[in-house]
Formats: C-alpha cells, structure tokens, sequence
C-alpha cells in the first residue's frame, strides 16, 4: 500500500491541472459553500421523488403482466388472497431482488466515481476510465478457473483484489499526465485485461459458463442473497468515506493547504482509494461491470452544483451521487424494456444501456476540454542509417515469411513444405486439399489484417502526434465492426463486398463523428483521443446489443467477433484487405513528408506550405478505410495498430518512409503468431487471433505507458 502511496503522492498539485489550467468540470471550492442550503435539499428531493416513480415502473415491468393497480393493491392489501399470492410470487421471483440490485450498484458506484474524481482531480476519472471493473472481472473470472468459488462478501474480496491492482497500475502508468492520459492509460489497460478474460471464458467454457451474462452487466438475480451479504461490505465503504468526507473538502484546496491544516496527505488518499475500489468492487460482485455509472452520476453532481453551491462538500456530494446513480441504473433498465419489451430487457444487459449513456458524457466532456499547449511528437525526425534499415527491413521480412510458413504449417494437422508445394500444382489429395483450402486464407487474412491495422496505426499516431493512440482507441475500429454486424444481421447472405462497403461506412462515420467533435477550437491530440474512445465505447456497446437481440443464446459469437477470428475465411474475404493494402500503403510511402511534418507540430507544417486541415483528413480517412478492411477480414482487434508503429521507430527512427513498411510486416507478423497459436494450443478449439494478439502486445504497451509516464 505504500507504493500506492507514493504513486498517488506523485505529481501533487493545486487545484489547477498540470498545465495550469483548471480541471474541467471540476467541483467548486468546498471552502465556498458553507451549507446545505434550501436549493440542495429541493435537488434532493425531487431526485429521491424520481428515483421512487422509476422503483414503481420497474416493478411493473417483466415477461409477467403486473399493472400498476395490482402493486398498489398489493401494497395496501385490499388486493383478494390468490391475486396477492400471484403478485408476491412475481415481486420476490425477480422484481425485487433486480430492483434492489439495480439500486445498490448505482448507489455505490456514484459514490466510488466521486470518491476517484476527487482524488486524481480529474472528471473523467472513474471505476472503468482507471480499469477497476475490468481488474475486478478477471480476478472473478481466474478464481472461476481454479474452482474458488466464494459467496457474497467473500467473492467480493476476490473482485477487490483484482480492481485493486488494476487501479494502482493505472495511477502508476498515468504518471503526471492530463485527463487525456490517464483515460487512455485506464481504457487500453482495460482492453488488455478483457482480452485476458475472454480467453479464460473461450479456454474454460465450463467454469466460467456462469460469467458471461454477468460479464456483461446484468440486473438478472433470482434472490436477494448475494445483495445481502455484499452489504455489509458496502456499508463499510460509505461509512469510511463519509468519516473522511472533511478531509477530501481541505485536500480539493491542494495538498499543500490540506497539510499546512493537518491532513496527512498519502494516507488519506491511499484510504480513499481503498474504500473507492472496494465499493467498486461489490458493484461488479452484484452484477458485473456496470459500465460509466461512475463517471455519469459524479458528472450530474457536479453540473447541478453550479446551481446549488452546497453540493461543492463531500459530505452532500456522496448521497448526491449515490441518487444520480441509482436513477442512472434504473433508468438505464426501464428504458430498456420500454423499447425492446420484457424478454429482450432480459437478455440484453443493462450495462449496454449505461455504456451508451457514458459515451454520450464522455464526448460531451472531451469536447469542452480546452485544447493543451503543446502536442508530444511520436519521435525525432532523427533516423537509422540506410545501411541499418536495409538490414531491419531485411529481417522484418524474413521474420513475415517465417511466421506465414509456420502458420501454414502448423494447426489441427501438421502439413509439410512438399504438402504445400502439391497443393499449389492441385497434386494434393482430399483431406490435404482440404485442410489447406481452409487454412491458406486465414493465415492471409491474418497477416493482411495486421498489416492494415498497423499501417493505420502509424498514420494516427503521426496526425495525432500521439504516441499511444491507435485506430480503435479513435473508434474507427468500433464504426467498422458495427456497420460490418449491421450487415450480417440485416442482410445475412450479403457478398463479402457489401459486407466491406458496410464497414468502410461504418468507419467513416466514426471517424467524421471524432473529427469533427474533436477538432473544435483546432485540432487536439487529447481531446481527439478522448472523443474516439467515447465513440469506441458507444460503438462496441451497440454491437453488443445487436448480437444479443438477435441471437441472445450465442454469447460465443459476441465474444469471438468483438475479440478478432479468422475462423472460415475464405479468399473472397481477404480480397477488401489486400486491395486497400495495395492502393494506400504506396500512398502512405508517397506521402512521408508529410506525415514527418504532421508528428512535429502544427507551425511548421504551416510554414512549409502544407494545407495542414486537408492533410489530416487525407491521411485519418486513409487510415479509416485500411481498419475498415481488417474488420473485414478478422472481426475488431486491439493494441496491433499500437505496438507495430512504435517496434518500427525503435528499429528504424521516426521518418515514415522507413517506418511504414517495416510497421507493415511487424503487424501482419503479429496478428499471424497469434492466429497460429490460437488455432493449435487448445485444438480442436480455437483462440480468436485478437486475444492472443492483445495479450502479446499488452505487455509492451504497459511499458511504453511507463516509459512516458512523467
């Protein structure tokens, strides 16, 4: 807990952000509001007001008819005895328990968003933007996997843990950075650690066969037992907090002031952050990861304070909280059933819902961030020498065709180089014509999407100036799966063009939608990566709800889909990818100039004569249109995008014209390593290549963020 300490400690500030400006959003001085007063108690009230008719609606809603007459006669007891039997059965089968449940985890997920707002100084800091839900659901998932299976409070530990270790990485790694940063640290550490678990659930189907509906955020209970013994836990939290609730009012003056006052600093936050994940962490025991619920309720507070100046103190700015977010929640669950009716509200997740609603916010909120002063380069214009790229260039080559010939050999059947050669002269018999006929265009596909995702990935990073952004933290990777399984559902026999052009419009449109909210007052790295992560959210929340609308039995398939599968590709399916690849990356080469001068600064580009607005939007739609394809080609994968680009500088410096091709092969060799090791470790089952790769590159994501941290 000490290191936890320290990394919090680290970079203690003012009230201003580390570049001087005011966080945004940020809560007014608690110094300034000297009470409750009649407007804050008039907001109280009329919240617990909404929050009861919302309670009432829910419980008449559900697959069992159940009319607002028949609750209120069942209440009053004016009700005849078998219709009150049949409404009690029907309120303690399921309504009640979804209810309570659904009010406990808004409850304390409003507060722990608080609790984590206040302690970064940020307004965007939440249980999902610093991987506290996502570190939670794989420490429930691990211990699913090695039989520990522990009731209530004690399941709750286990979430604790892993929510735990996941927030103190993500204060580590987000260093001194800005809201934009810790975001991005938080988000990708999220995705490493889902990509972690959804290989434990396709590995360990039987174990975790429990997890999935609760992986996505589900109100579904059928009692009240676990809730009750969570409880207990959660009062514990709250409690803490509010003790702690005058020293949180002095350290919002800046550490300095609240020590000159007599507050010990590194204890009280490393208290804080404590109580804040533990609460968490009974919030995704209950139901899963209930997804922005902590960043939407703190965000309502906060607006509503401006109005009532009160609510500037934690001690009204918890229950405050803690309203907004039951009323968030049961919001969330009422609106999904009034649009998709009784059976669908049971099948798709509440988070579903919520996740929508944090998008919103999030890009409502990156779109009122002032932009910062000065953007980071990805790299020096300083490069290798020619005679070190040939070599790099060379290896990376030689490295691309040892990856696709052991892919190609390698699988549920071990093939040989003279196999192959039959096959190409159609000298092959049956079974070896067929296991290649299915194997050939996956191994393409794999190496052909991945060299896609990391020839976009370099050109986002260069007209971002940011070195840790990749096309699906810009969601350009979650418009082209949702216009691709857009498609699939409405369309089912739809050719693979169709299919291409529905992504490719589905890119486009989140790429206009972060371009044009993220470029307001001029083009900013962090604003731009704030705005794609929030249209990513909202994307990929989207798909889940079509797959589970209509197909709700197959949560394989959302798994697999959202996770990258070359599984049955054929050659008709790889050629969208490798017409992009060869149209663009030509292209891209062409243009190296000038993709130099966008990773230095806007001035200078300006100087040089470049139409700085038309170039960015070349060279972002050009990058849409190659992850476009690779959605295409293998589903939605991660972190590709982000590790090529940076191994190809480190190689090879920072001009693009040395960096793009080396990226090129790098990318397609790791989304080939991973296809060929998810296709024989655990055969005849199979690993989406996206995990494999998500879980290859983590590592050395978690180290760029380290590297960059201050």
């Amino acid at each position: 807990m000490t290191g936890i300490g320290r990394a919090v400690q680290h970079g203690e500030h003012t009230g201003a952000g580390q570049d001087g400006r005011v966080p945004l959003m940020g809560t007014p001085s608690p110094a300034l509001a000297t009470g409750a007063g009649p407007r804050a108690g008039l907001l109280f009230g009329l919240g617990l007001l909404v929050v009861l008719v919302l309670a009432v609606i829910h419980l008449t809603q559900g697959t069992s008819a159940l009319s607002l007459g028949q609750l209120v006669g069942y209440v009053t007891g004016r009700s005849d005895p078998d219709s009150r039997e049949v409404v009690g059965a029907i309120l303690s089968g399921s309504r009640i328990p979804r209810l309570v449940t659904g009010l406990l985890v808004g409850l304390v997920l409003g507060i722990a968003g608080v609790a984590m707002q206040s302690l970064a100084r940020n307004p965007l800091a939440s249980p999902d933007t610093l991987a506290v839900n996502a570190g939670a659901e794989l420490a429930v998932a691990v211990s699913a996997v090695l039989g520990i299976s522990l009731p209530g409070a004690l399941g709750a530990l286990i979430a604790f843990a892993g929510g735990l270790v996941a927030a103190a990485m993500v204060v580590l790694l987000g260093g001194s950075g800005s809201s934009a940063r810790l975001v991005l640290a938080g988000t990708a550490l999220a995705l490493a650690l889902g990509a972690v678990t959804g290989s434990l659930k396709i590995l360990f189907r039987e174990e975790t066969g429990g997890l999935f509906a609760w992986g996505s955020g589900s109100l579904l209970q059928v009692n009240l037992d676990t809730a009750v013994q969570v409880l207990p836990v959660m009062a514990i939290g709250i409690a803490g907090l509010l003790m702690l609730s005058r020293r949180m009012d002095l350290l919002a003056l800046g550490d300095d002031t609240a020590s000159l006052l007599g507050v010990h600093v590194g204890r009280v936050r490393v208290v804080v952050l404590v109580l804040a994940v533990l609460l968490a962490s009974c919030a995704v025991t209950l139901a899963g990861p209930i997804g922005f619920v902590g960043l939407f309720a703190p965000a309502i507070v906060t607006m509503l304070g401006r109005w009532a100046p009160g609510l500037a103190r934690h001690r009204l700015r918890y229950p405050a909280a803690a309203i907004a977010g039951a009323g968030m929640v049961l919001g969330a669950d009422v609106a999904l059933r009034a649009l998709f009716g009784a059976t669908a509200g049971v099948n798709v997740p509440t988070a579903v819902v919520t996740s929508i609603f944090g998008a919103v916010l999030l890009i409502v909120v990156a779109r009122r961030m002032a932009a910062t002063r000065s953007a980071r380069s990805t790299g020096s214009v300083a490069t290798a020498s020619p005679r070190r790229f040939a070599i790099m260039l060379t290896a990376a080559g030689v490295l691309a065709v040892a990856a696709l010939v052991v892919a190609l050999l390698f699988g549920g059947r071990l093939v040989l180089l003279g196999d192959v050669a039959n096959w190409l002269r159609g000298l092959s018999g049956w079974s070896l014509t067929a296991t290649l006929d299915e194997r050939v265009p996956r191994v393409l596909a794999a190496f052909l999407a991945g060299a896609a995702l990391a020839a976009a990935g370099t050109t986002v990073q260069a007209v971002c100036r940011n070195p840790l952004a990749e096309p699906g933290l810009l969601g350009i990777s979650a418009g082209a799966g949702l216009g691709a399984v857009l498609t699939i559902t409405l369309v089912p026999n739809a050719g693979i063009w169709t299919m291409a052009g529905a992504a490719a419009v589905g890119a486009f449109a989140a790429f206009a939608v972060v371009y044009l909210l993220g470029r307001r007052g001029g083009l900013d790295s962090g604003r731009l990566v704030l705005v794609g992560i929030g249209v990513s959210a909202g994307g990929t929340a989207l798909i889940a709800m079509l797959i589970v609308l209509t197909d709700p039995w197959n949560k394989v398939r959302a798994i697999t889909w959202l996770s990258g599968s070359t599984y049955g590709r054929t050659f008709g399916q790889i050629l969208p990818v490798a017409a992009a690849l060869v149209l663009l990356v030509p292209m891209m080469i062409a243009a190296r100039r000038r993709l130099d001068l966008l990773a230095l600064d806007d001035d200078v580009p300006r100087l040089l004569g470049v139409e700085l607005e038309r170039t960015r939007l070349l060279h972002l739609a050009g990058a849409a249109i190659l992850t476009a394809a690779s959605v295409c080609a293998v589903g939605v994968i991660s972190f590709v995008g982000l590790v090529a680009p940076h191994c190809a500088r480190a190689l090879v410096g920072a001009r693009h014209g040395r960096v793009i091709p080396v990226a090129v092969l790098l990318g397609g060799v790791l989304v080939s390593v991973g296809d060929t090791v998810g296709r024989t470790v655990i055969h005849p089952d199979q690993l989406p290549a996206g995990l494999i790769a998500a879980v290859i590159g983590a590592p050395y994501f978690i180290y760029l963020l380290w590297r960059t941290r201050d």
